[in-house]
């Protein structure tokens, strides 16, 4: 498959002006690049609602938060879960996407993060979401 060169940020909607939630990302490069973009970023839980949240999990303990998270963003929003990439990671896509069934989140995108980290996006079927 052929690598792609679209950029991070457009991979994963990052729009210019988006609200941007973090939780356990801190890669200063990245942050970096986010802010290129958008300077509305909190870490943690946003004062209103968001249109991306991006949180990192190395655990399937941490993907238990994306109940809590699904309530941070805009009934058209989305989740972007990172994890650690390859056979030895401690997070399968499978745990991802029950964990997002499990919170009411369905999966719809995955993309590479960086070399050693792959990112997929949860979002409200569109039946789920909230008026």
């Amino acid at each position: 498959m052929a690598e792609t060169t679209k950029p991070l940020l457009d991979k994963l909607g990052v729009k210019p002006g988006s609200k941007v939630a973090l939780v356990n990302v801190d890669g200063p490069d990245f942050l970096k690049l986010l802010r290129q973009r958008t300077s509305d970023i909190v870490k943690g839980k946003p004062p209103t609602p968001c249109d991306i949240v991006i949180m990192g999990a190395g655990s399937k303990r941490d993907l238990e938060k994306l109940r809590e998270l699904k309530t941070w963003i805009e009934p058209n929003g989305a989740i972007w879960v990172i994890r650690p990439k390859g056979p030895l990671s401690p997070l399968k896509d499978t745990d991802l996407i029950q964990a997002g069934l499990d919170a009411g989140l369905v999966d719809n995108k995955i993309a590479s993060f960086s070399d050693t980290h792959g990112a997929m996006r949860f979002v409200f079927r569109l039946r789920d979401r909230p008026k």
